[in-house]
Protein backbone atom coordinates (compact mmCIF):
# COMPACT_ATOMS: atom_id res chain seq x y z
CA UNK A 1 0.00 0.00 0.00
CA UNK A 2 1.49 3.44 -1.09
CA UNK A 3 2.89 5.35 1.81
CA UNK A 4 1.29 9.09 2.51
CA UNK A 5 3.45 11.22 4.59
CA UNK A 6 2.81 14.28 6.43
CA UNK A 7 4.88 16.41 4.54
CA UNK A 8 3.96 20.36 6.00
CA UNK A 9 1.35 21.46 8.24
CA UNK A 10 -0.02 24.67 9.96
CA UNK A 11 -2.33 25.82 12.60
CA UNK A 12 -3.75 29.45 12.55
CA UNK A 13 -5.27 30.41 15.49
CA UNK A 14 -6.32 33.06 18.20
CA UNK A 15 -3.14 30.90 20.29
CA UNK A 16 -0.73 31.16 17.31
CA UNK A 17 0.05 31.29 13.68
CA UNK A 18 2.33 28.70 12.47
CA UNK A 19 1.89 24.79 14.12
CA UNK A 20 5.38 25.91 16.05
CA UNK A 21 4.01 28.47 18.28
CA UNK A 22 0.68 26.62 18.53
CA UNK A 23 2.75 24.01 20.37
CA UNK A 24 4.97 25.96 22.39
CA UNK A 25 1.63 27.40 23.60
CA UNK A 26 -0.29 24.50 24.38
CA UNK A 27 2.75 22.97 26.52
CA UNK A 28 2.45 26.21 28.90
CA UNK A 29 -1.32 25.65 29.17
CA UNK A 30 -2.10 28.91 27.33
CA UNK A 31 -5.71 28.77 25.97
CA UNK A 32 -6.96 31.47 23.20
CA UNK A 33 -10.78 30.87 25.01
CA UNK A 34 -11.74 34.55 26.97
CA UNK A 35 -14.93 36.64 27.42
CA UNK A 36 -15.88 38.50 24.85
CA UNK A 37 -18.62 41.44 24.09
CA UNK A 38 -19.49 41.76 20.64
CA UNK A 39 -22.76 42.87 20.04
CA UNK A 40 -22.40 41.65 16.60
CA UNK A 41 -22.34 38.30 17.80
CA UNK A 42 -24.18 38.07 20.93
CA UNK A 43 -26.20 40.57 22.79
CA UNK A 44 -24.50 39.08 26.44
CA UNK A 45 -21.00 38.48 26.65
CA UNK A 46 -20.02 34.85 25.66
CA UNK A 47 -16.82 32.96 26.07
CA UNK A 48 -14.93 31.56 22.95
CA UNK A 49 -11.31 31.76 20.83
CA UNK A 50 -11.59 34.43 18.63
CA UNK A 51 -9.18 36.08 16.27
CA UNK A 52 -8.66 40.26 17.26
CA UNK A 53 -11.10 41.71 14.66
CA UNK A 54 -8.75 43.83 13.14
CA UNK A 55 -6.49 41.42 12.55
CA UNK A 56 -5.18 41.37 8.75
CA UNK A 57 -4.31 37.59 7.69
CA UNK A 58 -3.07 38.74 3.98
CA UNK A 59 -1.97 41.48 2.41
CA UNK A 60 -4.01 41.61 -0.47
CA UNK A 61 -7.33 40.15 1.43
CA UNK A 62 -10.34 42.87 -0.40
CA UNK A 63 -11.35 40.72 -2.81
CA UNK A 64 -11.77 37.86 -0.03
CA UNK A 65 -13.79 37.12 3.10
CA UNK A 66 -12.24 36.41 6.67
CA UNK A 67 -13.14 32.96 5.70
CA UNK A 68 -11.02 32.61 2.45
CA UNK A 69 -8.13 34.93 4.06
CA UNK A 70 -7.94 32.44 7.42
CA UNK A 71 -7.29 29.29 4.60
CA UNK A 72 -5.21 31.45 2.44
CA UNK A 73 -2.57 32.38 5.44
CA UNK A 74 -2.45 28.90 6.33
CA UNK A 75 -2.24 27.27 2.80
CA UNK A 76 0.79 29.79 2.39
CA UNK A 77 2.44 29.14 4.89
CA UNK A 78 2.18 24.95 4.75
CA UNK A 79 3.04 24.95 1.35
CA UNK A 80 6.42 27.59 1.95
CA UNK A 81 7.50 24.63 4.52
CA UNK A 82 6.45 21.47 2.16
CA UNK A 83 8.08 22.56 -0.96
CA UNK A 84 5.48 21.29 -2.93
CA UNK A 85 4.25 23.48 -5.94
CA UNK A 86 0.05 24.25 -6.29
CA UNK A 87 0.56 24.37 -9.88
CA UNK A 88 1.55 21.00 -10.03
CA UNK A 89 -0.85 18.63 -12.14
CA UNK A 90 0.20 15.99 -9.46
CA UNK A 91 -1.20 18.16 -6.56
CA UNK A 92 -4.88 18.54 -5.07
CA UNK A 93 -6.61 20.89 -3.18
CA UNK A 94 -9.43 20.01 -0.69
CA UNK A 95 -11.15 22.88 1.29
CA UNK A 96 -12.59 21.32 5.00
CA UNK A 97 -15.85 23.66 6.47
CA UNK A 98 -19.07 23.72 8.11
CA UNK A 99 -20.19 27.10 7.82
CA UNK A 100 -18.01 28.69 5.06
CA UNK A 101 -18.85 32.17 4.46
CA UNK A 102 -22.44 31.91 6.18
CA UNK A 103 -22.04 34.91 8.03
CA UNK A 104 -23.25 36.71 5.00
CA UNK A 105 -26.20 36.38 5.20
CA UNK A 106 -26.34 38.91 8.16
CA UNK A 107 -24.39 41.80 6.17
CA UNK A 108 -25.79 41.03 2.90
CA UNK A 109 -28.74 41.54 0.98
CA UNK A 110 -30.63 38.57 -0.30
CA UNK A 111 -30.17 38.02 -4.17
CA UNK A 112 -28.96 35.55 -6.68
CA UNK A 113 -25.50 36.59 -6.41
CA UNK A 114 -25.06 36.31 -2.72
CA UNK A 115 -26.16 32.73 -3.58
CA UNK A 116 -23.45 32.00 -5.35
CA UNK A 117 -20.99 33.82 -3.13
CA UNK A 118 -21.73 31.92 -0.43
CA UNK A 119 -21.55 28.81 -2.00
CA UNK A 120 -18.63 26.88 -0.41
CA UNK A 121 -17.29 25.91 -4.24
CA UNK A 122 -17.14 29.61 -4.96
CA UNK A 123 -15.06 30.07 -1.80
CA UNK A 124 -12.68 26.82 -2.88
CA UNK A 125 -12.50 28.35 -6.46
CA UNK A 126 -11.10 31.25 -4.83
CA UNK A 127 -8.16 30.07 -3.10
CA UNK A 128 -7.30 27.22 -5.73
CA UNK A 129 -7.08 30.40 -8.10
CA UNK A 130 -4.62 32.69 -5.41
CA UNK A 131 -2.18 29.51 -5.33
CA UNK A 132 -2.59 28.58 -9.17
CA UNK A 133 -3.80 25.05 -8.31
CA UNK A 134 -4.25 23.92 -11.71
CA UNK A 135 -6.71 20.86 -10.43
CA UNK A 136 -10.56 21.61 -9.68
CA UNK A 137 -10.40 21.80 -5.63
CA UNK A 138 -13.03 19.54 -3.75
CA UNK A 139 -15.05 20.43 -0.89
CA UNK A 140 -15.62 18.25 2.47
CA UNK A 141 -18.48 19.45 3.97
CA UNK A 142 -19.63 16.91 6.97
CA UNK A 143 -20.39 18.49 10.17
CA UNK A 144 -17.27 18.11 12.52
CA UNK A 145 -15.90 15.21 11.22
CA UNK A 146 -14.88 17.66 7.66
CA UNK A 147 -11.31 18.34 8.76
CA UNK A 148 -10.87 14.37 8.98
CA UNK A 149 -12.85 13.28 6.57
CA UNK A 150 -10.47 15.61 4.55
CA UNK A 151 -6.99 14.13 5.41
CA UNK A 152 -9.12 10.62 4.90
CA UNK A 153 -10.10 12.21 1.77
CA UNK A 154 -6.93 13.46 0.75
CA UNK A 155 -4.89 9.64 1.37
CA UNK A 156 -7.35 7.72 -0.56
CA UNK A 157 -6.41 10.28 -3.54
CA UNK A 158 -2.97 9.66 -3.03
CA UNK A 159 -3.53 5.67 -2.65
CA UNK A 160 -5.56 5.10 -5.83
CA UNK A 161 -2.70 7.02 -8.12
CA UNK A 162 -4.88 10.05 -8.89
CA UNK A 163 -2.33 12.67 -7.15
CA UNK A 164 0.90 12.87 -5.85
CA UNK A 165 0.35 15.63 -3.04
CA UNK A 166 -3.14 16.79 -1.44
CA UNK A 167 -3.10 20.03 0.78
CA UNK A 168 -6.01 19.67 3.20
CA UNK A 169 -7.03 23.03 4.51
CA UNK A 170 -9.92 23.56 6.87
CA UNK A 171 -11.03 27.20 8.26
CA UNK A 172 -14.26 28.29 10.21
CA UNK A 173 -15.53 31.59 11.58
CA UNK A 174 -17.74 32.66 14.46
CA UNK A 175 -20.38 34.69 13.65
CA UNK A 176 -24.25 35.52 15.75
CA UNK A 177 -25.79 32.74 13.06
CA UNK A 178 -23.19 30.00 14.62
CA UNK A 179 -23.28 30.68 18.04
CA UNK A 180 -27.08 31.35 18.11
CA UNK A 181 -27.49 27.94 16.16
CA UNK A 182 -25.58 25.64 19.43
CA UNK A 183 -27.47 28.44 21.46
CA UNK A 184 -30.55 27.24 20.89
CA UNK A 185 -29.76 23.63 21.41
CA UNK A 186 -28.92 24.91 25.19
CA UNK A 187 -25.44 23.10 24.21
CA UNK A 188 -22.87 26.40 25.22
CA UNK A 189 -21.33 26.75 28.26
CA UNK A 190 -21.30 29.65 30.49
CA UNK A 191 -17.20 29.34 30.53
CA UNK A 192 -14.09 27.73 29.32
CA UNK A 193 -15.60 24.26 28.39
CA UNK A 194 -14.43 21.25 30.81
CA UNK A 195 -13.98 18.08 28.34
CA UNK A 196 -15.10 15.07 30.11
CA UNK A 197 -15.71 16.93 33.39
CA UNK A 198 -18.48 15.85 35.59
CA UNK A 199 -19.33 19.80 35.93
CA UNK A 200 -19.33 20.23 32.08
CA UNK A 201 -22.25 22.14 30.82
CA UNK A 202 -21.42 22.51 26.82
CA UNK A 203 -19.24 23.74 23.89
CA UNK A 204 -17.08 26.97 23.45
CA UNK A 205 -16.92 27.88 19.63
CA UNK A 206 -13.46 28.92 18.32
CA UNK A 207 -12.65 29.93 15.17
CA UNK A 208 -9.29 29.38 13.50
CA UNK A 209 -7.58 27.52 10.52
CA UNK A 210 -5.42 24.41 9.52
CA UNK A 211 -3.36 22.75 6.52
CA UNK A 212 -2.19 19.65 5.91
CA UNK A 213 0.28 18.90 3.32
CA UNK A 214 0.07 15.04 2.13
CA UNK A 215 2.82 13.37 -0.08
CA UNK A 216 3.50 9.92 -1.37
CA UNK A 217 7.05 11.25 -2.37
CA UNK A 218 9.75 10.33 -0.02
CA UNK A 219 11.83 13.29 -0.60
CA UNK A 220 8.87 15.43 0.77
CA UNK A 221 8.53 12.97 4.09
CA UNK A 222 8.66 14.89 7.47
CA UNK A 223 8.35 11.88 10.11
CA UNK A 224 4.81 10.77 10.28
CA UNK A 225 2.30 8.99 8.22
CA UNK A 226 -1.07 8.98 7.70
CA UNK A 227 -1.50 5.13 8.55
CA UNK A 228 -5.46 4.26 8.23
CA UNK A 229 -9.21 5.91 8.89
CA UNK A 230 -12.70 5.00 8.81
CA UNK A 231 -15.95 7.26 8.88
CA UNK A 232 -19.51 5.76 10.05
CA UNK A 233 -22.97 7.25 10.86
CA UNK A 234 -24.77 6.43 13.76
CA UNK A 235 -28.33 6.64 11.52
CA UNK A 236 -30.40 7.89 14.99
CA UNK A 237 -30.83 11.28 14.90
CA UNK A 238 -29.92 14.74 13.37
CA UNK A 239 -27.82 16.08 15.92
CA UNK A 240 -27.88 13.92 19.58
CA UNK A 241 -25.18 10.97 19.13
CA UNK A 242 -25.86 7.59 19.66
CA UNK A 243 -26.53 6.59 23.00
CA UNK A 244 -24.43 3.55 22.94
CA UNK A 245 -21.06 4.58 20.96
CA UNK A 246 -20.91 1.05 18.92
CA UNK A 247 -20.94 3.23 15.43
CA UNK A 248 -18.34 5.41 16.47
CA UNK A 249 -16.63 2.00 17.78
CA UNK A 250 -16.73 0.94 14.39
CA UNK A 251 -15.28 3.74 12.19
CA UNK A 252 -12.23 3.10 15.39
CA UNK A 253 -11.92 -0.92 14.67
CA UNK A 254 -11.88 -0.46 10.95
CA UNK A 255 -9.41 1.98 11.50
CA UNK A 256 -6.97 -0.37 13.43
CA UNK A 257 -7.67 -3.49 11.16
CA UNK A 258 -6.57 -1.29 8.05
CA UNK A 259 -3.21 -0.57 9.64
CA UNK A 260 -3.00 -4.12 11.27
CA UNK A 261 -3.17 -2.53 14.57
CA UNK A 262 -4.46 -4.41 17.68
CA UNK A 263 -6.10 -1.83 20.57
CA UNK A 264 -3.27 -2.48 22.63
CA UNK A 265 -0.39 -1.02 20.12
CA UNK A 266 -1.86 2.59 20.04
CA UNK A 267 -0.06 5.20 22.35
CA UNK A 268 -2.82 7.76 23.09
CA UNK A 269 -5.92 9.34 21.83
CA UNK A 270 -6.90 13.05 20.96
CA UNK A 271 -10.54 12.36 21.21
CA UNK A 272 -13.29 14.87 20.22
CA UNK A 273 -14.43 15.82 23.42
CA UNK A 274 -16.89 18.65 22.99
CA UNK A 275 -17.58 18.99 26.62
CA UNK A 276 -21.18 18.55 26.04
CA UNK A 277 -22.93 15.69 28.31
CA UNK A 278 -24.17 13.08 25.22
CA UNK A 279 -20.88 13.51 23.17
CA UNK A 280 -18.79 12.88 25.67
CA UNK A 281 -20.20 9.84 27.36
CA UNK A 282 -21.30 8.62 23.93
CA UNK A 283 -17.25 8.55 22.95
CA UNK A 284 -16.01 7.19 26.08
CA UNK A 285 -18.09 4.36 25.31
CA UNK A 286 -17.17 3.72 21.98
CA UNK A 287 -13.62 4.18 23.13
CA UNK A 288 -14.39 1.45 25.71
CA UNK A 289 -16.21 -0.81 23.27
CA UNK A 290 -13.34 -0.98 21.05
CA UNK A 291 -10.92 -1.67 24.31
CA UNK A 292 -8.96 1.82 24.68
CA UNK A 293 -10.42 2.93 27.91
CA UNK A 294 -6.46 2.37 29.27
CA UNK A 295 -4.87 4.69 26.73
CA UNK A 296 -4.04 7.95 27.76
CA UNK A 297 -6.70 10.18 26.30
CA UNK A 298 -6.70 14.64 25.76
CA UNK A 299 -9.61 16.87 24.06
CA UNK A 300 -8.27 20.11 22.93
CA UNK A 301 -11.06 21.78 23.04
CA UNK A 302 -10.01 23.96 26.43
CA UNK A 303 -7.15 25.75 23.75
CA UNK A 304 -9.20 26.02 21.18
CA UNK A 305 -13.04 25.46 21.62
CA UNK A 306 -14.81 23.70 18.99
CA UNK A 307 -13.35 24.71 15.57
CA UNK A 308 -16.21 23.31 13.67
CA UNK A 309 -14.88 22.43 10.11
CA UNK A 310 -10.63 23.38 11.27
CA UNK A 311 -11.42 21.32 14.61
CA UNK A 312 -10.26 17.67 13.04
CA UNK A 313 -7.21 19.19 10.93
CA UNK A 314 -6.32 21.81 14.43
CA UNK A 315 -6.18 18.09 16.58
CA UNK A 316 -4.98 15.84 13.60
CA UNK A 317 -1.56 18.41 13.86
CA UNK A 318 -1.32 19.10 17.38
CA UNK A 319 -1.11 15.02 18.00
CA UNK A 320 1.92 14.80 15.06
CA UNK A 321 3.62 16.93 16.93
CA UNK A 322 2.88 15.30 20.04
CA UNK A 323 3.97 12.21 18.32
CA UNK A 324 7.66 14.42 17.09
CA UNK A 325 7.89 15.67 20.31
CA UNK A 326 6.76 12.66 22.57
CA UNK A 327 4.46 14.43 24.97
CA UNK A 328 0.80 14.14 24.87
CA UNK A 329 -1.16 17.39 26.35
CA UNK A 330 -2.89 17.61 29.16
CA UNK A 331 -7.19 18.19 29.06
CA UNK A 332 -7.55 21.68 29.96
CA UNK A 333 -10.61 22.38 32.23
CA UNK A 334 -10.63 18.64 33.39
CA UNK A 335 -11.03 17.54 36.65
CA UNK A 336 -13.32 15.34 37.94
CA UNK A 337 -14.00 12.44 35.82
CA UNK A 338 -18.07 12.91 34.06
CA UNK A 339 -18.69 9.40 32.10
CA UNK A 340 -20.14 6.48 33.08
CA UNK A 341 -17.37 4.59 31.58
CA UNK A 342 -13.93 6.14 33.06
CA UNK A 343 -10.70 6.88 30.57
CA UNK A 344 -7.15 7.45 30.84
CA UNK A 345 -7.83 11.55 30.71
CA UNK A 346 -4.40 12.90 30.47
CA UNK A 347 -4.17 15.86 33.13
CA UNK A 348 -1.03 16.65 32.78
CA UNK A 349 2.18 16.71 30.38
CA UNK A 350 3.06 13.11 29.48
CA UNK A 351 5.81 12.30 28.55
CA UNK A 352 6.75 8.71 26.74
CA UNK A 353 7.89 7.12 23.85
CA UNK A 354 4.98 7.24 21.33
CA UNK A 355 5.29 5.70 17.64
CA UNK A 356 1.06 6.18 16.32
CA UNK A 357 -1.48 7.70 17.94
CA UNK A 358 -5.57 8.01 16.86
CA UNK A 359 -7.78 10.84 16.61
CA UNK A 360 -11.33 10.70 16.67
CA UNK A 361 -14.21 12.81 15.84
CA UNK A 362 -18.14 13.10 15.78
CA UNK A 363 -21.01 15.40 14.44
CA UNK A 364 -24.31 16.34 14.27
CA UNK A 365 -25.85 14.13 11.56
CA UNK A 366 -24.82 11.21 13.59
CA UNK A 367 -21.60 11.50 11.81
CA UNK A 368 -18.07 9.91 12.99
CA UNK A 369 -14.20 9.20 11.69
CA UNK A 370 -11.29 7.75 13.03
CA UNK A 371 -7.49 8.46 12.16
CA UNK A 372 -4.08 6.37 12.50
CA UNK A 373 -1.00 8.55 12.34
CA UNK A 374 2.68 6.47 12.64
CA UNK A 375 5.86 7.88 13.08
Amino acid sequence: MTDVFVAADNILSPVGSTTAENFARLKEGVSGIQQHQDKTIANEPFYAALFDKNRQFINDGDNFTKFEQLLIASINDALANAGIKANDKKTALIISTTKGNISMLETQPNHLALKERIALHTSAKLVAGYFEFVNPPLVVSNACISGIMGILTGMRLIRSGQYENVVVAGADVISKFVLSGFQSFQAISAGPCKPFDANRTGITLGEGAATVVLSSNPKYADGVKVLSGAVSNDANHISAPSRTGEELCHAINKTLSDAGFAAKEVDFISAHGTATSYNDEMEAKAITLAKLQAVPVNSLKGYYGHTLGAAGLIECIISIQSLKENLVLPTLGFETMGVTNSLNICTALLAGNYSNCLKTASGFGGCNAAVLFGK
